[in-house]
């Protein structure tokens, strides 16, 4: 039997888990993550797993200012930490869109709030009940989970790395203050030239985020990514230029930002939109299992369940979770004014969170919670979420358009942030059970991770696009005085790909040409069994944010390669 099939803390132990200074820092770090996560995203259309920054950093501070601190007690703050991180990619991929398409002229936090909570607090609670199905009956790999409690383990241990940590954070804090607080240097070098009847372009974003996560993912997603900024910026750019002509503009690169900003970006939106339906068609299976297992429980009424098998009850987990359904059917109400569509919408609701739910937490536990698709569940959820506003809103209601994408952005918004949480409470509750926490004590670390979440997406989203503009579409319509161009908005590409799909739904401008052109492209990556996703950011997201990540892949490729030389050297005795 190996060591990861039994708990490192065995049941019959009960060593200090949740307590207060665990709670005060889980508190903490978590605010520090969802904000950190809510701007990569924004900045950049990905989101990095924070499940082990947490833990490495719940260490440091726990150890540093406590000696008794127990292996429990830093896997709690870790869970409350990442908790807050996975419901900031659900919001920022969906609530940003009421920007884009103008129903919103900044963020309310109020609104963003309550739709973080409620669909935090839903893909939680699905993902309690199926814990045991998952985790014990079922025993997924769940492999982020697995290396979360390597990192544990190794901490409890005296394992090393927690001082480079603190040499990272600190470098890549004053390197951001430099640069983005005192802008002692550009943000970006760039430049254009003419060329044979066209032009071509270079440039580089000087962002340490993007070059630290071009590392984390690694060199195959990193050249996936710069491939689609190659196709964008180095193939569909000039050649627009070269067959249509370039725009009069006061610089050759200003001309280059331009086509891409009114046609080439929309390439990406219809890559993505095929590339997250051809991600859920090509899991299918993988789904179907999901789901079946989850709807075909087993009756374990009369077991004797030991510390480490205790979860919340289960009947108070499904009142809670029919609560949240009420509770979401009244917002609907309040936010639509129409009690019929706010009642279709909460059903739906019901049904489809519960789905996701299960799909996230099983995907999660075979390839992933990064790896999970949670674009491509958000792109699902929207489209049949137009399909319901219009048949009820439009059809008979007769609501005006922007009545109708405000109910689909809401209905869709709570729905992603059901799906986004469930993978890494999934992942979170397996790298519990093989350290050996108690399941209810974790499921409340990660209930109040997403109510903290929840409470600080909306204040620091509000914050970003006061800053710099959320989306360059928003920053366009509404730009900021000391940046009349909208040279440093976020770029929010998920967000600007939704916005995009429900305006073409309700009669907007929608470049069905280029949407086209991006499916096709879609279409061919697929055959090639490259991945979509990873090449349409790409190729939505500017050249000069790609080639950090892509400088990132590198780096992370040789240190990766090197290490594994001194460590067979080692092994060899050389």
């Amino acid at each position: 039997m190996s060591a990861l099939d039994e708990p490192y803390i065995p049941a019959s132990e009960s060593p200090k888990e949740l307590t207060l200074r665990v709670v005060i820092v889980g508190i903490l770090l978590g605010i520090l993550m969802t904000a950190a996560n809510a701007y990569l995203g924004l900045y950049a259309g990905m989101t990095v797993s924070a499940s082990i920054p947490a833990a490495v950093m719940s260490m440091i501070i726990l150890r540093t200012l406590f000696s008794d601190v127990s292996i429990l007690e830093n896997n709690a703050v870790q869970t409350m930490a990442s908790a807050g991180e996975s419901l900031a990619a659900g919001v920022i991929f969906t609530v940003p869109a009421l920007l884009v398409i103008g129903i919103w002229d900044d963020i309310q936090w109020l609104d963003t709030m309550i739709i973080a909570l409620l669909g935090g607090l839903l893909g939680t609670m699905f993902t309690i009940a199926l814990r045991r199905l998952f985790i014990v009956e079922e025993a997924l790999p769940y492999p982020e989970g697995v290396a979360c409690r390597e990192v544990l383990v190794a901490g409890e241990e005296g394992g090393e790395g927690a001082l480079a940590i603190v040499y990272a954070l600190g470098i890549g804090a004053i390197y951001g203050l430099m640069v983005k607080g005192f802008k002692v240097t550009h943000h970006n070098v760039e430049s254009a030239w003419e060329f044979l009847g066209t032009r071509i372009y270079a440039g580089m974003d000087l962002s340490i985020a993007l070059l630290s996560v071009g590392y984390i993912v690694g060199i195959r997603i990193a050249s996936y990514i710069f491939l689609g900024g190659v196709i964008g910026f180095g193939v569909l750019v000039p050649m627009y230029g070269l067959i249509r002509g370039w725009p009069d503009s006061p610089d050759l690169v200003t001309g280059f930002y331009s086509i891409w900003a009114s046609e080439i970006r929309y390439v990406g939106v219809g890559a993505m939109v095929v590339g997250g339906v051809y991600t859920l068609w090509s899991m299918r299976k993988t789904i179907f299992t999901g789901l079946s297992k989850a709807l075909v429980k087993k009756d374990n009424s009369d077991e004797v369940l030991l510390r480490t098998e205790q979860d919340l009850p289960l009947d108070k987990v499904i009142v809670v979770c029919g609560l949240l359904v009420g509770l979401t059917f009244f917002y609907y109400w309040w936010a639509t004014s129409s009690l019929i569509l706010a009642l279709a919408g909460a059903l739906f609701l019901g049904v489809v969170s519960f789905f996701f739910a299960a799909v996230a937490g099983y995907i999660a536990g075979v390839v992933g919670s990064s790896n999970s698709p949670v674009s491509g569940m958000t792109i699902a959820t929207l489209l049949f979420t137009v399909a319901l506003v219009w048949v009820v809103g439009d059809f008979f209601l007769g609501l005006g358009t922007e009545e109708l994408m405000l109910a689909t952005l809401l209905i869709a918004a709570i729905v992603a942030s059901s799906a986004a949480i469930a993978g890494d409470v999934m992942q979170d509750l397996k790298t519990g059970h093989m350290v050996g926490a108690t399941p209810w004590r974790q499921q409340t670390a990660e209930i109040i991770g997403v109510i903290t979440g929840a409470v600080i997406i909306g204040p620091t989203l509000q914050l970003l696009h006061k800053a710099f503009r959320i989306s360059k579409t928003a920053c366009e319509r509404n730009p900021l005085p000391d940046d009349p161009t909208c040279e440093f908005a976020l770029f929010a590409p998920q967000a600007e790909l939704i916005g995009a799909i429900v305006q073409g739904a309700f009669g907007g401008d929608l470049n069905i040409q280029m949407v086209m052109l991006g499916a096709i492209i879609a279409v061919a990556l697929i055959m090639l069994k490259m991945p979509v996703m990873s090449v349409a950011i790409g190729i939505y997201l500017p050249l000069g944010l790609s080639v950090p990540i892509m400088l990132g892949g590198v780096i992370s490729y040789f240190a990766l390669n090197s290490a594994y030389i001194r460590i067979d050297g080692h092994l060899n005795g050389n």
